[in-house]
């Protein structure tokens, strides 16, 4: 026992720490835990024994992963992205397998080795790659968009990979009676789980959640998930398969989110403790002496995978700078190969030193492959020279655009709040420029007269050619820290004066971006709890006034340009008790089976011989605004009134008596 707590006490250590030097660093949490099994494993220092059990525990992990990739699992954004998905993304999987397994004869593997090593090495780092893109603000750009759809089918290429890559490893010589015996065993275990799965799972959910316990509905989410592993298991198919299936099913239901909550924390732990198992495979004594193997390897990986990928993009989109993109975006191995590699190894199909080769170059291109996104930029424009064409051009349609302003407000980001404060801006006749990376909302702004030009307004040459120096204030209008902080150092080294306002979710980044330079920062948080207190204000009967002071105090202490205005308010209107109430307020007036103003309609009651206006009528919870005269009313309607104190207590009475 005390061994055992000895154990788990040094995963912990080892784990936490070096997770925390991966996170200090922007790397993948995924490659700390992996150079834990690494350190802590039996090759290295052999704190952390090879033992059966660990290895059965962290196929949880998997089996939780492949949940939560069920869960993801929408036809509508399949639909969305079918091109992509299933053109691109079916054409780099089965060009890489293929490629892979004729190389593999050049090494004496056999073809079964070959293309369960091609499905290995076709699959990329979803994890670190759309880590990477949201970080850069390139998640809707061209090359974006195709890399997050081939990661898509690359996710859904594991489930027929797990059901493939055992059947390799049968021996009798009749692979093909193996492989249609595992399909047909899988089209009908699959069929039966969705089709009945789904018709007894809802209901059964439905029982579960009126019980309102969380722990309750936590022990039917695991027992549901790992159920459907242990089914499928069973069958003679995978415990992954069983639990995507699960996630699938899941996703269909109003659960979906809350289940994904739940599971996440499982998840996490689980998976970390798969990639310390994976860690724990590779022995160094054994790299040390076929390093060569693992540099050709390498060699062979990232350029030769990225080739593939940018020779199937433009093919398809016919452009060489989103397709070498897309291509150094998907170089590196993924954890699904991982998944995919420890599989192949139970089944014996890879030699022992092929897997350890294998293993060293997948971690390895992983390191690299931020590092490659990073730089992809200048790794596209000193290889193609017909980039910085493309780019002069972007620059030279953005700078016509911006030629002719002065004063202008530079709009990042033309989205919904971008387009709202476009509106007010234009009610205002300022004139202002939208840079947005969205195409289609940028030709169809462009449709309706509106300036609004494709750019990425993070890169300082865009935002030079959208007249930085001649603008009269810049506001980022979408909720990216990183993006923000790289426009801002952009305007502190060009235009250190010029005012600039961001837009965030919550207080969390404030000061960062403040110290970066932001003029000022809107917290959606903070003006959604505003305006949640001045209502709750307005209909506690408190006067509007008094509302509207404690609305620009709120904002005076945050914002500071409020506060010489709210001094100046003050001045003009004092608060008093006298000025208080004549101003108008709220009131709620829930009429009864004996009032008077039962079965009369609105008109008739003439409430506006008293100064009184009825703001909305809210009956079966639901708030009507500005209702009609004909209205008829009705016991249990509750009617929303706006008007002096004296006045609100004379229509109350009219209401009551008549």
């Amino acid at each position: 026992m005390t061994d055992s707590l000895q154990l788990i006490l040094v995963l912990l250590a080892a784990a936490v720490g070096v997770v925390v030097l991966f996170r200090l660093l922007h790397l993948p949490a995924m490659l700390g835990y992996i150079l834990v099994g690494i350190l802590i494993g039996p090759h290295t220092l052999g704190w952390l024994p090879d033992a059966p059990g660990t290895r059965h525990l962290a196929e949880f992990g998997v089996v939780f992963l492949m949940f939560s990739i069920g869960l993801e699992f929408s036809l509508a954004r399949l639909r969305a992205m079918q091109r992509l998905v299933f053109g691109l993304g079916t054409a780099q999987v089965v060009a890489t397998m293929l490629l892979v397994m004729l190389a593999s004869f050049f090494f004496d593997l056999g073809w079964g080795a070959g293309l369960a090593l091609g499905g290995i090495l076709a699959m990329s780092s979803t994890a670190i790659v759309s880590k990477m893109l949201v970080e850069r603000a390139e998640l809707n750009t061209s090359h974006g968009q195709k890399i997050m759809g081939v990661l898509l089918f690359q996710d859904l290429a594991v489930v027929p990979l797990i059901i493939l890559i055992p059947a390799l490893a049968v021996h009798d010589g009749n692979l093909s009676n193996t492989l249609a015996l595992a399909t047909l065993k899988a089209i009908v275990v699959l069929a039966a789980l969705l089709i009945f799965g789904q018709r007894l799972l809802r209901p059964w959910f439905h029982l579960v959640a009126r019980q309102k316990s969380s722990e309750l509905f936590m022990l039917n989410v695991l027992l549901f998930t790992l159920g459907m592993a242990w089914l499928t298991e069973m069958s003679g198919l995978s415990m992954a398969l069983g639990a995507f299936v699960a996630g699938m099913i899941i996703s269909e239901t109003e659960y979906r989110y809350q289940v994904e909550e739940d599971i996440k924390p499982f998840r996490d732990v689980l998976l970390g403790l798969f990639f310390v198992t994976i860690g724990m495979l590779l022995d160094l004594h054994t790299l040390v002496a076929g390093w060569y193997w693992i540099i050709a390897l390498l060699l062979i990986l990232i350029p030769f995978k990225a080739l593939v990928v940018a020779l199937l993009v433009r093919a398809l989109a016919g452009d060489w700078g989103p397709a070498m993109r897309t291509g150094l975006g998907l170089g590196q191995a993924g954890e699904f190969g991982f998944v995919l590699l420890t599989l192949a190894g139970s089944a014996q199909l890879l030699p022992q030193d092929v897997m350890q080769n294998v293993l060293a170059a997948m971690l390895i291109s992983m390191l690299i492959a931020p590092f490659l996104i990073q730089h992809a930029e200048a790794i596209v424009r000193r290889i193609s020279p017909e980039e910085w064409m493309n780019s002069a051009m972007l620059m030279h349609r953005i700078a016509v655009q911006s030629m002719s302003s002065k004063q202008h407000v530079i709009i990042c980001g033309y989205g919904r709040s971008g387009q709202a404060l476009a509106a007010f801006l234009k009610h205002e006749d300022v004139d202002f420029i939208a840079l947005d990376l969205d195409s289609r909302r940028v030709h169809e702004a462009s449709s309706n007269g509106e300036r609004v030009v494709y750019g990425d307004a993070a890169k300082h040459e865009v935002l030079q050619a959208a007249g930085l120096m001649r603008a009269k204030a810049l506001v980022i209008t979408y909720d990216d820290k990183h993006s923000a902080l790289r426009i801002l150092r952009h305007v502190q080294q060009s235009r250190p004066d010029l005012p600039v306002i961001v837009r965030t979710a919550d207080d969390s980044n404030v000061e960062a971006l403040k110290k970066a330079g932001a003029t000022e920062v809107v917290a959606e948080v903070l003006e959604g709890s505003v305006m949640l207190a001045s209502q709750a204000l307005l209909m506690a009967g408190i006067p509007l006034s008094r509302v509207v002071r404690r609305v620009q105090e709120a904002r005076a202490k945050r914002y500071s340009m409020f506060s010489g205005y709210l001094r100046t308010a003050q001045a003009v209107e004092p608060e008093s008790d006298e000025v208080d109430s004549l101003q108008p307020r709220f009131h709620s007036i829930l009429l009864r089976d004996a009032d008077a103003a039962v079965g009369q309609r609105l008109g008739e009651l003439q409430l506006e011989e008293l100064n009184i206006e009825i703001n909305g009528v809210r009956r079966h919870n639901v708030l009507g605004s500005q209702p009609s005269a004909d209205m008829l009313l009705r016991a249990g309607d509750v009617l929303l009134l706006l008007g002096q104190p004296m006045m609100l207590e004379a229509a109350e009475k009219r209401l009551r008596e008549g």
